[in-house]
């Protein structure tokens, strides 16, 4: 696997600060030239944080984007890059739901 590019480990360090439109910006200059299931990764982190965005800084409850990067996520394997993105998937969730469950993502 190749290394992940700066704008990937930016987006990973503002996303874990709940910094989540700072690193939706991070990762949409990797998306806009990605293919692929590359793209389709990066547009699901896209998503997942414009989601925790909406929900913690504007109110909203419709959680439109979180159902939207679930079928990008349906098209990737359980671990892409190193993320597990079922988890990620799963504590994003939690993280709609709960202002004291801040997702996280880790990779080894």
């Amino acid at each position: 696997m190749p290394t992940p590019p700066a704008a990937f480990d930016r987006g990973v360090t503002l996303f874990n600060a709940g910094h989540w439109w700072e690193a939706h910006e991070a990762w949409e200059a990797l998306w806009l030239p990605a293919r692929g299931d590359e793209r389709a990764f990066y547009q699901a982190l896209i998503l997942l944080a414009a989601a925790l965005h909406k929900r913690w800084h504007h109110g909203s409850l419709t959680h439109r984007n979180y159902h939207k990067a679930q079928r990008y996520l349906q098209t990737l394997p359980d671990e892409y890059r190193g993320v597990n993105l079922r988890q990620l998937s799963a504590d994003v969730w939690t993280g709609l739901h709960d202002p004291e469950r801040r997702p996280r993502i880790t990779i080894p």
